[in-house]
């Protein structure tokens, strides 16, 4: 993974010396001061915090499957457009196959009840 350049990291020693300066950019006293319900606003006005309930519907329970690593020849364009739709390709394109064979498995299991 690629070292992000915004990322500073100090010392114990280091913040605690920047907490103790005027470098903290922080109004503890104002902090102190807020009520509750000037707490919940302020956080609620946030746009950064997700105020919604996180969507669980396709979420999977436990590891993932073990992968396999092969060669496979694919047409062009299929890879083309997979990766026009950016970083992920590769799952996106596994979850299309998975959702095939899944389809397939459903149907032969009707039609083995029948």
């Amino acid at each position: 993974m690629a070292k992000n350049s915004t990322i500073k990291r100090y010392s114990a020693k280091k913040l605690e010396a920047k907490r103790a300066s005027s470098q903290n950019r922080t109004d503890w006293d104002k902090v102190n001061r807020m009520t509750e319900t000037q707490l919940e606003a302020s956080i609620a006005a946030d746009p950064d915090d997700v105020h919604e309930e996180p969507d669980w519907t396709q979420a999977i329970a436990g590891l993932p499957p073990r992968k396999d690593h092969i060669n496979i020849r694919v047409d062009h364009d299929v890879v083309e457009w997979f990766r026009a739709t950016g970083k992920g390709y590769q799952t996106r394109m596994n979850n299309v196959l998975r959702a095939y064979f899944r389809a397939r498995r459903r149907a032969e299991h009707e039609r083995k009840k029948i």
